[in-house]
């Protein structure tokens, strides 16, 4: 409780011989009298985390602030419960305007140290000073535009450097004084939104459709940075160690090369799937499939895991038991019993919380003809419902006992009431491995991400799907076994898992189930 469900897990993780980079843990008793009293005084602050940064720089042989050898570190939290996404992270803190010549000169990598500069300055500034991010992808739309480009990923160290001389004038402009320059203020900071994090309204509500009541706050894990953006065969990614979706045995991850770990998990950047790291990085993909195998036979049970890759070495920065679907849920409670890394009375206790009386699974019932798009499938399943493009509307909608598709450019954790609204979601952008399509499968909503086809009209009240144009209330059907997208109520069949039903009855009678 005192550590965090994520930080316990990466001690552990550390204790078995994973590759987890070092870090210090704030524990969940500071968070209810750090939000009630606010931050310490600044150089009491240094006082409280001198040791522990200290015995941080001692094992990265790094130091925190310093201009040769800089330490930078992420600074994420860790509540008592499994809450993916719905509490603040801020990396690269520690980097300023005279620390950045020492990481140039400790990486050679001139590209990669503007690079996280400029993620720091929007990351810092939305989770510290809640400032949009809009203001940040404006200023650089109008300059990749100027510059003939569409990406920060094509501008050189040049362009790069202008760029973060231009985020930091916005920051100044927006948050009223300069960017700060000491690390030890961008670290108290840091710390501070985590833990104010707790109580954020995606937060709360997560807590209250989970009834996860009486926890005493979040842990606030400060970890040495490892770089995937420091080049091609660099990158980050998250993996399942099992299809959350089907409860299918492999390994189900999106991965973006050359990215840190907030580019997949906020599901705004493109990225690639397991033949991708296969094909151009053939030793890391070895390696993750031996990492899934050995998580499972420590933590006994199916895992979700985020993961760096520094120069072609892999490290594990974090585990969890993996969110999925209940049908996946009842798959792969049977497996692990079968595979003896679990005991059936295990399994059993795993399938309580199930509603196995009404699982089933919705198909397509024959020929439905041609989709007008496709995407990414991220759950399973088939649902119709009316185009709906906001969180408020699918809110009112639902409170009408109308059936509605939540339609969006991208979709964040911050969407949770819409999403819980919603029976299903359909976005342009994204991955199957986000923090809110992880949400959204947990909670059995037919969710299809990445989908090209899907545009919106400048006004936000009608988009265009594979050259039709939908307006709110024109109803559509989401495949999420195909990822394909048709206009209108297509006819659906339902199917029960009864082979394992039948089994789980046939345990239950052979064995008696002992409290957890």
């Amino acid at each position: 409780m005192l550590l965090g469900n994520k930080a316990f897990n990466l001690a552990r993780l550390a204790a078995e011989g994973f590759q987890v980079p070092p870090a210090f843990v704030l524990p969940t008793t500071m968070c209810a009298r750090w939000i009630t009293d606010g931050p310490p005084p600044l150089d009491e602050f240094r006082g409280l985390v001198t040791a522990a940064l200290s015995r941080l720089e001692s094992v990265s042989r790094v130091r925190f602030g310093d201009t040769h050898t800089p330490l930078l570190v992420s600074v994420r939290s860790g509540a008592p419960a499994s809450m993916p996404g719905m509490l603040d992270t801020v990396l690269n803190v520690g980097l300023t305007s005279s620390t950045m010549a020492g990481l140039i000169e400790m990486t050679g990598n001139p590209h990669l140290a503007w690079d996280c500069y400029l993620r720091l300055i929007e990351s810092y500034a939305g989770a510290v000073r809640s400032i949009e991010a809009r203001v940040f992808r404006d200023t650089a739309a109008k300059k990749l535009k100027a510059l003939g480009t569409t990406t920060l990923r094509d501008l050189d160290t040049l362009a790069l450097r202008g760029m973060v001389s231009d985020y930091l004038d916005v920051y100044a402009d927006a948050a009223g004084e300069p960017f700060p320059q000491d690390p030890f203020a961008q670290l108290l900071a840091a710390i501070d939104a985590v833990f104010r994090s707790w109580n954020s309204a995606r937060a709360r509500s997560y807590r209250r459709i989970n009834r996860l009541e009486g926890l005493p706050g979040t842990a606030v894990a400060v970890q040495r940075m490892v770089f995937g953006n420091a080049g091609p065969r660099s990158g980050a990614g998250v993996g399942f160690t099992r299809d959350p979706a089907t409860g299918d045995r492999r390994l189900y991850l999106d991965f973006a090369f050359d990215a840190q770990g907030e580019d997949v998990v906020s599901g705004r950047c493109p990225v690639a799937g397991t033949n991708d790291i296969e094909r151009l990085l053939p030793d890391v993909a070895r390696a993750l499939e031996h990492l899934a195998e050995r998580l499972e036979q420590v933590f006994r049970d199916a895992q979700d895991f985020e993961f760096t890759v520094e120069e072609g070495v892999l490290w594990l920065l974090q585990t969890r038991d993996a969110k999925r679907s209940n049908w996946a849920g009842l798959r792969i409670a049977i497996d692990l019993a079968r595979e003896e890394l679990i005991t059936r009375e295990e399994a059993l206790r795993r399938v309580t919380d199930l509603d196995l009386a009404h699982l089933a699974r919705r198909s397509l019932a024959g020929a439905n003809g041609t989709p007008i798009a496709s995407g990414v499938a991220a759950g399973i399943g088939v649902v119709a419902g009316a185009v709906v493009f906001s969180v408020e509307a699918a809110r009112e909608e639902a409170r009408l006992g109308r059936r509605v598709i939540l339609v969006r450019d991208d979709i964040a954790t911050d969407d949770i009431d819409g999403i819980m609204s919603a029976e299903g979601v359909l976005t342009a952008r994204g991955g199957r491995t986000s923090h809110a399509a992880v949400v959204a499968r947990e909670f059995g909503k037919v969710a299809i991400v990445g989908c090209p086809a899907l545009a919106f009209s400048a006004d936000g009240k009608s988009c265009v799907i594979g050259g039709r144009r939908l307006s709110s209330g024109d109803i559509i059907t989401l495949d999420g076994d195909s990822g394909h997208v048709y206009v209108g109520a297509m006819s659906v069949v339902e199917t029960r898992p009864e082979a394992e039903l039948l089994l789980i009855e046939t345990w239950k009678k052979a064995t008696t189930i002992q409290p957890a």
